[in-house]
């Protein structure tokens, strides 16, 4: 290679690592976020629409509300928190997340998911359930998950909460759980039809019977001590505004409260 090509390779190079550096800098500091599990798809889809509409990275941990909750009041640093509406509501009250940045993301229903290619059993009717919990082999959800206590409701109501015992998987989080479905250690789940819906591996089965489905509504907050209130507040309007609903539907969140 001559001394010139030498030459004009490294200008070029010292070229693209200053415009790099550059748009690094234009783009400032990353967006400190605080998100459920229950949100992660529609979330992760609208990232990069996300940090056009905002001009800055995003730096997103997703968890459980009770995980992220308990993170914030011992005093995790945070900008954004998208939660269940009674943590954020309660966050709020704790004077971590400011009252006046509050807003509704939307909501998820429960569902029941199978591996992908299973046969689907018939979860249509309260009977249906009962007798599809009866036969399955196995079942895991969340143990720290905003669903457990309506999946616990629903066995106590149908009389077989000591009959599903010895068949639960019981995990910390989402992801292990459909994990558990995934590697076959578990061969139903039992979680918001959200995180249900995107993963390529499982196949939702449908929505729990109308008696026993609840809906988990989130919500989202900028927290009191945020580096650039600004630029979360900026955030929360993007991902509640026209351009995102259609993601967040398409994703297994109804948008609004």
């Amino acid at each position: 290679m001559s001394v010139r090509s030498i030459a004009a390779a490294l200008f070029c190079l010292i070229v693209m690592t200053a415009s790099s550096h550059l748009k690094a800098a234009a783009q400032g500091e990353p967006v400190r976020i605080l998100a459920s599990n229950g949100i992660k798809a529609p979330f992760e889809a609208l990232s990069k629409q996300t940090e056009g509409a905002i001009g800055h990275p995003l730096a997103v941990q997703y968890g459980t509300t009770t995980v992220h909750k308990q993170k914030i009041e011992s005093g995790a640093a945070f900008d954004v928190a998208i939660l269940t509406s009674e943590a954020i509501d309660a966050l709020i009250k704790e004077g971590k997340i400011s009252a006046r940045s509050r807003a509704d993301i939307g909501s998820s229903g429960i569902g029941v998911g199978v591996k992908s290619g299973a046969k689907k059993p018939d979860i249509k009717t309260p009977d249906a359930m009962k007798q599809t919990l009866l036969n399955a082999k196995s079942v895991t959800y969340a143990e720290d998950g905003a669903s457990k206590p309506h999946i616990e409701k629903m066995f106590n109501e149908l009389g077989i909460t000591d009959k599903m015992k010895p068949k639960l998987v019981l995990v910390q989080g989402a992801d292990a759980s459909i994990a558990a479905v995934e590697t076959g250690k578990a061969e139903m789940i039992i979680t918001l039809s959200s995180e249900i819906m995107p993963v390529k591996d499982l196949d939702l089965v449908g929505p729990l019977p109308d008696k026993f489905q609840n809906y988990v509504h989130f919500a989202a907050g900028v927290s009191a001590a945020a580096k650039n209130a600004d630029t979360a507040n900026s955030l929360i309007k993007f991902v509640t505004g026209p351009k995102a609903a259609p993601t967040f539907e398409a994703k297994g969140v109804k948008p609004g409260k």
